[in-house]
């Protein structure tokens, strides 16, 4: 860790944001040659950040949702077979994601938003027999045949609970590591459960020989674009395990870039329900999942499941059960990121620096709670920053003094 802030400033700061704007953000940070210890949470976890800022960024610890299913062996295999690569954050929520949903309409039998909602928790919760991205396709014929099943999934074991969040999760903590082939180094990962729970089918009518239709609305462009292409790839392998399986069902896509963007967002959304698209992964982030769960999904009765939007208001929207995701709630991060910064980075005293959105506002918020009430820390200031400014010295200088 750095050198903790001298001369009455805080120990540490915690950055929460995007890549594109934190290139900038972070140039400006050693440009003002400070040291102090910083502490990201996942919307900054890109592995070219260090080259994009020239700096090799050792004094940054970061948290993320972690890839802990108990089938993430398998999910690694079948990426790094497809693309030659290896998965990055929020890759094997986004294959859970698209899997479930598939294997909700497969059971289901219609390319219908209600009955595909209350097939939900039946195919992902148990009881029912165990499935997971290496026999996907039995799985998805066991679902269209009525079957019970019970998915285990690549993030976690996707059991969702009463609000369609994960039970459980985990958290990776991470430091970049820009002479590694992934650019990424984990070093500790903690693990939290709970409950599954809420409303689900009795039955499954199921059905073969028809058309499978799940929509997938991720950045391409924009703020996240940097992990949304690894996203959109990992949401077309469950796709691809179907339609190249011997299975008398085939699965039809439409990929919507949401450019990291509101209107796009719901522009893209819209275009996906107008194409017929009864449930659909995504969007990303929760500036743009929020609008899009609102103004689309829940009035049109779509299923929408988004692998990567982890604001603490997703919880309680008044969804009609029709708003899902396989990234757990800012609830645990804050607690994750409050824990390492009083136990890694040893701070008595922070600050934050956040994005000027639901996202950041939240996380922000989740983090001083947690710092204060948990760590007997305290923070002496959140200061929001808007995304696309060409200089963040002067929010920089004021979270820092």
């Amino acid at each position: 860790m750095g050198t903790l802030q001298q001369g009455g400033g805080p120990d540490m700061l915690t950055v929460i944001g995007y890549p594109e704007s934190g290139i900038q953000l972070f140039r400006d940070f050693y440009g003002t040659g400070q040291s102090v210890p910083v502490l990201v949470p996942d919307g900054l976890q890109s592995a070219s950040l260090p080259k994009e800022v020239g700096n090799d960024m050792k004094n940054v610890t970061g948290t993320a949702p972690a890839a802990a299913g108990p089938n993430q062996q398998a999910f690694t295999k079948l990426f790094r077979d497809q693309y030659n690569a290896p998965p990055s954050v929020f890759t094997a929520q986004s294959y859970d994601s698209v899997a479930i949903l598939i294997l909700a309409n497969a059971a289901a039998g219609a390319n219908d938003g209600t009955k595909i909602r209350d097939q939900m928790r039946r195919v992902a919760n148990p009881p029912g027999k165990e499935f997971g991205p290496a026999n996907f396709v039995d799985a998805v014929k066991a679902a269209a045949n009525g079957d019970d099943i019970n998915y285990q999934g690549a993030s976690s074991s996707t059991n969702f609970d009463v609000h369609g969040g994960p039970a459980s999760a985990a958290y990776d903590v991470w430091k970049f590591a820009p002479q590694t082939p992934d650019g990424i180094k984990v070093v500790n990962t903690r693990e939290f459960t709970s409950k599954p729970g809420g409303p689900e089918a009795n039955s499954a009518p199921g059905g073969m020989g028809r058309t499978i239709k799940v929509g997938i609305l991720l950045p391409q462009t924009g703020d996240l674009a940097s992990v949304g292409g690894a996203m959109v790839q990992a949401s077309q392998i469950p796709i691809k395990q179907v339609n190249d399986g011997n299975v008398d069902l085939e699965v039809q896509t439409q990929v919507e870039d949401t450019q990291t963007d509101r209107q796009a967002s719901l522009s893209g959304a819209n275009a996906l329900v107008n194409a017929g698209f009864p449930a659909i992964s995504g969007p990303a982030s929760s500036g743009n999942y929020i609008p899009v769960a609102t103004e689309v999904f829940v009035p049109n009765q779509i299923v929408g499941c988004s692998p990567s939007s982890t604001a603490v208001t997703v919880t309680n929207l008044k969804d009609n059960d029709f708003v899902f995701r396989t990234a757990p709630s800012d609830l645990l991060q804050g607690a994750i990121m409050a824990q390492i910064a009083a136990e890694r980075l040893g701070a008595k005293t922070a600050a934050t620096l956040y994005v000027n959105n639901d996202y950041g506002q939240q996380l922000s918020n989740q983090f001083t709670k947690k710092f204060t009430s948990s760590q007997g820390g305290s923070v002496s200031k959140q200061v929001a920053f808007n995304k696309g400014e060409s200089s963040y010295t002067a929010v920089i200088q004021q979270a820092l003094s």
